[in-house]
């Protein structure tokens, strides 16, 4: 047992006792680790394990509060000891969207999933969230040519490639920029939440929210890095998140004919962020288990590069890396 083990073990026993026993639980694509606690009684809890200085947990475990404050399922922060970066947190269960979405409860998953986020954008806190500005915007992008191209795939950009990604990138920008404001969780996808029995879904890994693209977290959840459904069903969930989120204020009803171009693009933004990171877990971190998901992230890219003529050359970039991988 490691000597930061044996501290969270000796952590948790003051929290809830003697012969604790901590399970491995999951890991992610940050430094954090967790651990299931069984207890006598039946149910169990999550142990959090955020070492610093990678990980701060001070902003989870307020965002942790204030969501839950507005309904959403966060997990209820039992005890905490930020310093050393442990929590003890409620369990939200094992199962994750990624698991449980098929063609029968994908509309019922989805729907719960669209209702917390309209939540969070009409009501979600903004004050003291970090602005998803165009500095953060190009330097996630850029994660694509340095690991991805250069790095994992040895490709190094020609001239009309950088000046095409450039290009592409201010577009993109500037397509962010011109959305609506609103609480962005970053991270609202299959591997983050959980099917719950009561207030579906639960709510992990919003410790990076900003205040950004009223889009972002809406494309996180139908353009999912993990699953993909055709378009004319992604299509048809963007038109039915648009009416609730007119409902809630979140939107006024003027911006409907744009509203689907600001989702795709917003789309390839991430995306484009995703497979670099992607390409960075392997490379840096020894997480290889990421690189099968490259294909389907930039495949939406290719796709929307068939629909948007000004995003063709990209796509058509992303569709040689494709045949390279």
């Amino acid at each position: 047992m490691t000597e930061r083990l044996e501290g969270l073990q000796g952590w948790v026993e003051q929290q809830l006792g003697g012969g604790v026993v901590l399970t491995p639980a999951s890991e992610d694509a940050s430094f954090r680790r967790y651990f299931r606690i069984d207890r006598p009684g039946g149910d169990s809890l999550i142990v959090m394990d955020a070492p610093p200085p990678q990980e701060d947990c001070v902003p989870f475990v307020r965002l942790a509060r204030q969501l839950r404050d507005l309904g959403v399922h966060t997990p209820e922060v039992l005890a905490e000891d930020l310093e050393r970066g442990f929590l003890l947190l409620e369990d939200l269960g094992s199962r994750h969207y990624l698991e449980a979405l098929d063609e029968q409860s994908v509309d019922r998953l989805y729907g719960d999933a669209l209702g917390a986020l309209v939540t969070v954008q009409a009501l979600g806190p903004r004050d003291g969230l970090p602005p998803y500005d165009r500095a953060l915007l190009q330097q996630e992008m850029a994660l694509f040519p340095d690991w991805l191209l250069q790095r994992h795939l040895g490709l190094e950009p020609d001239q009309g490639q950088r000046q095409l990604l450039e290009q592409a990138f201010e577009l993109l920008i500037d397509n962010a920029l011109e959305q609506p404001r609103v609480c962005v969780l970053r991270d609202f996808h299959s591997r983050n939440l959980m099917v719950t029995g009561r207030h579906n879904p639960g709510v992990l890994d919003f410790q990076d929210a900003v205040v950004g693209p009223v889009t972002y977290d809406l494309v996180s959840l139908l353009k999912d890095c993990y699953v993909r459904w055709p378009r004319d069903r992604v299509v048809a969930w963007v038109e039915g998140y648009f009416e609730l989120a007119v409902q809630s204020g979140v939107l006024p009803a003027e911006h409907e004919q744009r509203f689907l171009r600001w989702f795709d693009l917003m789309g390839v933004q991430r995306h484009l962020k995703a497979a670099g990171i992607f390409a960075r877990l392997n490379a840096r971190d020894g997480k290889p288990g990421y690189l099968a998901d490259i294909p389907r992230t930039l495949g939406y890219v290719v796709e929307v590069g068939e629909i948007y003529p000004e995003l063709a050359d990209l796509g058509a970039l992303c569709q040689r890396v494709l045949d390279d991988l």
